[in-house]
């Protein structure tokens, strides 16, 4: 595959408009009656509309992580609640990547990682060189060189990274509102940069999370609710296994309750930030063992399954997009930095955040992956379940719409 921002068959295009991820939190504020603009032009009262909201006083928007629209149609046996919304449900694009970091900095804050500098799970630190790692906001200042892998706090600071308003920070200034979670994400980078604003509750499991909820809502007021043990399992076992279905069941369960127990016209939302497909490991590329692949490359980046390559200063990049398009072959489509903007696959890239986009991308086709022994250790190499490319299973997500009926 050369290098060139034409999508092949089987990827879909990402939008940051009203079918896409970017407009949950908009819509929402429009349907509690606030009128605002994200900086990509996403107005509230007309997201709302576009998307069929209600005028409501109380609303909750659940996000289950790794739950793509795929992925719940498919296993739909688990979540009888879930599957009973989706013939109303709507479809939306996530992030590029589609991974949690960058998805949940667009769901945040309404616009796309291009303005929030939010790239992945991994991006290079231009202040640094370091590779910093934004779920866990932490950094390791010369990931190939033998002694220095332990990862230290980032010391970039949220907001100056993330510089876009979130849609909850805005809510706020004019309603109550709640985000029930574990303790230790309270006050953590990631929050800060992609869902600064809410109060935060320390509720450890998502029982005590949506209890947390249901009293929340006793007012007038919005909620935001993040489950990640669909996202986890899938991880550790795959998207396939009896382990998924065992924590889909359970979420579905949770969320049934959640809906019996918040007042009648209570707005519920149920969306994901990506999906999940099983990895295929005979298609698996090492860049530790492919010279070709390793030439001129400084650092990487992003995850399997979407890399960011940062090559040597003064290298010829479209060389090495070259050369990873002929390596690569048919498992993946290789572009550079400019033909992934040009194409938008961004959304508009703010002067900041360009530094941090990988000089070449690479957004792997059908199950395959690319990794680097000596970056990633053997469990993530392994890891049955896998996200971040273009496929319609890791882009496409649910907007399934319920409602209190206490």
């Amino acid at each position: 595959m050369t290098a060139s921002p034409t999508l092949p068959a089987g990827f879909v295009a990402p939008s940051y408009a009203e079918d896409s991820l970017a407009a949950v939190l908009p819509a929402v504020a429009g349907a509690l009656g606030l009128d605002l603009t994200t900086s990509t032009g996403l107005r509230s009262p007309d997201i709302a509309r576009a998307l069929g909201l209600p005028s409501v006083r109380r609303a909750v928007v659940v996000l289950v992580d790794g739950l793509g629209l795929h992925n719940l149609s498919e296993r739909g046996g688990h979540a009888p609640f879930l599957r009973g919304l989706l013939p109303d449900a709507r479809s939306l694009t996530s992030s590029v990547p589609s991974t949690t970091a960058a998805a949940l900095a667009t769901f945040g804050t309404g616009t796309p990682p291009g303005c929030t500098g939010l790239l992945g799970y991994t991006q290079r630190n231009p202040a640094t060189g370091g590779l910093a790692t934004m779920v866990s906001w932490t950094e390791q200042s010369d990931p190939y060189r033998p002694g220095t892998k332990t990862a230290a706090p980032l010391r970039t600071d949220p907001a100056d990274l993330q510089r876009e308003p979130t849609v909850l920070e805005q809510v706020g200034a004019a309603t109550t509102v709640v985000a029930p979670g574990p303790r230790k994400f309270a006050g953590s980078g990631m929050t800060r940069a992609a869902l600064r604003g809410p109060r935060y509750v320390g509720a450890e499991t998502f029982a005590d999370r949506v209890d947390a909820t249901v009293t929340a809502l006793r007012d007038p007021g919005l909620v935001y609710l993040y489950q990640g043990d669909v996202d986890k399992t899938g991880h550790q076992h795959g998207p396939d296994s009896w382990q998924w279905g065992d924590a889909l069941e359970a979420t579905d369960a949770e969320l049934r309750r959640l809906v019996r127990s918040l007042p009648a016209g209570t707005l519920v939302l149920v969306t994901a930030d990506h999906g999940q497909i099983t990895s295929n490991l005979t298609r698996q590329h090492d860049v530790a063992e492919r010279p070709e692949l390793a030439r001129d490359v400084a650092l990487l980046g992003g995850e399997p399954r979407f890399t960011h390559v940062y090559a040597t200063p003064g290298a010829d990049t479209a060389a090495v997009a070259d050369r990873w398009a002929g390596g690569l072959g048919d498992d993946a489509l290789v572009v550079t930095r400019d033909a992934a903007i040009k194409a938008g696959w961004f959304g508009p890239v703010a002067d900041h955040v360009l530094p941090a986009v990988g000089d070449v991308l690479v957004a792997a086709r059908g199950r395959a992956t690319v990794v680097d022994s000596r970056l990633h250790p053997a469990a993530a190499r392994h890891m049955p379940g896998v996200h971040g490319s273009l496929t319609p299973e890791e882009m496409i997500v649910p907007l399934l719409v319920a409602e209190g009926t206490r």
